[in-house]
């Protein structure tokens, strides 16, 4: 299955809110320079806490107070909401190339959203020198990207070469 051959179809920046979200979500973006999105954004997640706006938007935050941890909280919550919304395995481990192409072509923009959320878990690990984890991450992507269409050869080969180095320099 090519994952850039698709339509569009259901995006999740597209889907209606809880009443209050979107209008918190204007606030904390409003708010972002003076430093008081964070309480905008945490009343929006109290709102809707399967809302994938809310999530991506926490994750933004977090990602740019350089709040990795936090990030990769909001990241695995949304990795949670879309899997549900695909039938995908409970483990990202027990995902195989299998699930990916019995995935009707209807969801096939969650499939996507799905295996980017996981690269972006594993980015964040990666930032976090979580590399055991971060490498098991990007090589499971890579075994269902045989196009590399997600981008994930690259980090992982960032990442290797990292740990190569990290091991040379051990004493």
């Amino acid at each position: 299955m090519d994952l850039l051959d698709f339509e569009a179809q259901g995006l999740y920046f597209d889907q209606p809110e809880v009443p209050g979200v979107t209008e918190l979500l204007a606030i904390a973006a409003d708010s972002y320079g003076d430093g008081t999105a964070e309480l905008p954004l945490l009343r929006a997640y109290f709102l809707a806490p399967e809302s994938l706006n809310v999530l991506v938007a926490l994750n933004r935050f977090y990602y740019y107070q350089h709040r990795l941890e936090d990030a990769l909280s909001a990241t695995q919550k949304a990795l949670a909401v879309v899997r549900a919304s695909v039938d995908f395995p409970l483990a990202w481990q027990e995902l195989s190339p299998q699930h990916v192409s019995a995935a009707p072509a209807e969801a096939l923009t969650q499939v996507r959203l799905y295996l980017f959320t996981l690269k972006a878990i594993g980015f964040l690990h990666m930032r976090l020198l979580n590399f055991e984890l971060s490498q098991q991450i990007f090589e499971k992507l890579v075994s269902l990207d045989a196009k590399d269409r997600l981008g994930v050869q690259g980090l992982l080969d960032v990442l290797l070469r990292q740990v190569d180095s990290s091991v040379g320099q051990q004493p």
